[in-house]
């Protein structure tokens, strides 16, 4: 969460000439509203679904940049189908989250308590990333772009 998928995610893909895609923008277009009226209006096992079937639909779909929601490697299916594709995580401290965002009520999962919420999500979600992952790329104090750089250097990606 405010890790940077989308500013990344486009950036790198201007740099390699192709397309770029976000789950998360997928399903709020489906759905005429935003996620975190998704979270408090239906529940998040509801969101999780329509997630997953975003991620299907997009990986099937596109073959450009693509950023998934934070959560999207919560489910087993979706990380087997990531599987074979080049993915990154983009990784940052508490510290630098607090910073990006605030940690506000527009997030939902971190309605209560949110540092602790937060570092509790990430200790959950961390071995599934690394599962899926073809690099880890830390952003902390970086600029979107030279994080974009790092992901293609992690990759080793020319631009187009």
């Amino acid at each position: 969460m405010g890790v940077g998928k989308t500013t990344v995610g486009e950036l790198l893909a201007d740099r390699l000439g192709t397309t770029f895609r976000d789950t998360d923008a997928d399903v709020v277009a489906a759905q005429g509203r935003e996620i975190s009226d998704i979270f408090f209006d239906e529940g998040e096992p509801y969101f999780r679904a329509l997630e997953k079937a975003a991620v299907a639909t997009a990986l099937a779909e596109h073959d450009g940049i693509l950023a998934l929601g934070g959560g999207a490697v919560l489910d087993e299916s979706t990380r087997e189908l990531l599987v074979g594709h080049p993915v990154v995580c983009l990784s940052m401290d508490v510290e630098e989250a607090v910073k990006r965002t605030g940690l506000n009520q527009a997030r939902p999962l971190l309605a209560v308590n949110p540092r602790k919420t937060w570092r509790e999500l990430m200790d959950a979600r961390r071995p599934l990333y690394a599962e899926v992952a073809r690099a880890v790329v830390a952003t902390d104090g970086r600029t979107p772009d030279e994080v974009a750089q790092a992901v293609l250097d992690a990759l080793e990606l020319k631009e187009a």
